[in-house]
């Protein structure tokens, strides 16, 4: 698998002189499977980009084809849905897996946004490419492109966020954004998913610190991630999800934090700061 990252950061995008190295898109991650089939995780803002990136390809000739797994429907992982250029052309086909009790309900968080006080440009029900919706079970296994997938819910302030295991070809990576696990960190159910992945792709959202003043937003500190990570046997860990306020030397703190506390309580986990433009081989 090779893992692209277009958007790594949380609540609302954060463009300037201070977040040039990181990026300021929101969360969009894309999963080429060794099949050759795409997969998109989360539409952030980052999405636009990428949507830019295919347009020499199949994507832009209305032959594309990709799976789009959407954690959850908070603004940061759905505002670049609309700005996705390759789901205006005729012929594309996107099959949407998201977290939502029925695929009339995944419509109208995507709807929602679209509608003409928000979005005063085209509908959902009208963007060209052909769009399958489907509400994922939490812990039912569905395939994609070959690959097995499955989610599980996380607690996420007063909702929830899926996060997503993908196997394929005898690798595993899992996507776990906007999780903020109870006293005690991640469950059971948390861990059985993370489960020996050869990356983790985890929110890392706060300082231990700055998390300690705000527990009722659902999200992690890096401390959190490396713990998740540790006890779950992940190899390498990707920092993700930065809050919006921190500039490219805060997260780099983040970074050296992370690594510093690896190396001393978890040596076997391997930590990167995830970075648009950055791309891992898992």
């Amino acid at each position: 698998m090779e893992v692209t990252f277009w958007g790594v950061r949380g609540s609302i995008p954060a463009t300037g002189p201070g977040t040039v190295r990181y990026g300021g898109n929101t969360s969009c991650v894309t999963v080429l499977l060794e099949s050759g089939a795409l997969v998109i995780i989360d539409c952030g803002t980052g999405a636009r980009n990428l949507g830019l990136s295919l347009r020499e390809g199949p994507f832009g000739r209305g032959k594309g084809h990709a799976t789009i797994l959407l954690s959850h429907g908070h603004w940061d992982h759905i505002q670049g849905f609309p700005f996705f250029l390759p789901l205006y052309v005729p012929g594309n086909v996107f099959e949407i897996h998201g977290g939502a009790a029925s695929p009339a309900l995944l419509e109208q968080v995507l709807e929602g946004q679209m509608a003409a006080q928000f979005f005063p440009v085209q509908s959902f029900r009208n963007m060209g490419a052909t769009v399958h919706l489907h509400a994922v079970e939490d812990e039912r296994e569905f395939r994609v492109g070959g690959a097995k997938v499955r989610a599980h819910g996380n607690p996420h302030g007063p909702t929830g966020a899926l996060a997503f295991r993908i196997e394929d070809a005898g690798r595993v990576l899992v996507y776990a954004s906007d999780a903020g696990y109870a006293t005690g960190g991640a469950d059971a159910g948390s861990l059985a998913l993370y489960r020996d992945a050869d990356l983790l792709i985890h929110d890392s959202t706060y300082t231990p610190e700055d998390r300690a003043l705000r527990l009722d937003r659902g999200l992690s500190s890096f401390e959190d991630a490396l713990d998740a990570a540790a006890r779950a046997g992940a190899r390498k860990l990707a920092l993700f999800h930065y809050d919006q306020d921190y500039s490219d030397h805060d997260v780099d703190e983040i970074c050296d934090r992370a690594r510093r506390a690896a190396a001393s309580r978890s040596p076997a986990v391997d930590v990167v700061g995830a970075a648009e433009g950055l791309t891992l081989r898992v």
